[in-house]
């Protein structure tokens, strides 16, 4: 896979899935929340695993959701390293029930959504991924703005003195059941 096809996930991934619309982030901070905090905790431990890392990790992440839905698999051994496979990891416990076990458990006790169902997947990752393309488009913004570690330097500043542990957070949305 080269550079080009590897970026070309978000685009694919938006058409999909969907977006947030600008001024609508709000509505879904219960899932941006976790997947930021998570990707912070990791750039505290790291500081390696940078703004960059994470835009990297954002689209192994949207790869990931792909292969779990559609079954078909992708080499991004080229484009993994030690960084991005930290927030890579991190972004997926934050809703991946295959990632995190707790979400795993939360879901079977709690949802009647078929795991092995491609609607129902498909379904579930909705949130996540709308939530990740955001996150690459203010990584993006940052970046530009503030430079290589744009991202969470903004974000260090925006919410950082909250975020007080280590333990990865989760969040996940049941397909079908109001967020309100």
């Amino acid at each position: 896979m080269q550079q080009y096809q590897f970026e070309k996930i978000y685009s694919q991934m938006q058409k999909e899935f969907g977006r947030i619309k600008p001024g609508q982030e709000d509505d879904h901070s219960f899932m941006l929340m976790p997947l930021e905090t998570n990707a912070l905790k990791i750039n505290r431990k790291y500081p390696s695993s940078n703004s960059r890392r994470l835009k990297e990790a954002t689209a192994l992440v949207l790869f990931d959701i792909k292969e779990r839905c559609t079954g078909e698999k992708y080499d991004l051994s080229s484009f993994r390293n030690e960084d991005n496979q930290r927030l890579e990891q991190a972004l997926l416990m934050a809703f991946d029930p295959f990632t995190n076990e707790e979400v795993m458990a939360s879901l079977k006790s709690t949802a009647s959504i078929d795991l092995e169902n491609t609607d129902d997947l498909h379904n579930f990752y909705q949130e996540p991924v709308i939530c990740i393309l955001r996150i690459k488009e203010s990584i993006d913004t940052w970046e530009k703005n503030l430079g290589a570690n744009g991202y969470f330097e903004f974000i260090e500043k925006f919410m950082g003195n909250k975020i007080t542990d280590d333990k990865m957070n989760f969040s996940f949305a049941v397909p079908g059941e109001n967020l309100s």
